[in-house]
């Protein structure tokens, strides 16, 4: 991984935080914020602990097997 990428090097300070519409504007969730070619992911409990950092193809591959995981099987 390159050093420029590392988030423990990043500024996070500018970055907008968004929780998602299914979180019901509670703290137990996590947000996301979007950099230049990434996505941070940080627990909205945790704000100033170092987010996680992933490509946008990582955080939908994520998401979605997510979803197909936890989806109702009938």
């Amino acid at each position: 991984m390159s050093t420029k990428h590392h988030p423990a090097e990043m500024n996070f300070s500018t970055v907008t935080w968004r929780k998602s519409t299914y979180s019901g504007g509670g703290d137990n969730c996590v947000e996301l914020g979007r950099l230049p070619g990434l996505v941070a992911v940080r627990d909205s409990k945790c704000p100033d602990r170092t987010p996680l950092v992933f490509s946008p193809g990582a955080i939908t591959s994520l998401i979605i097997s997510t979803a197909q995981a936890t989806a109702p099987r009938g």
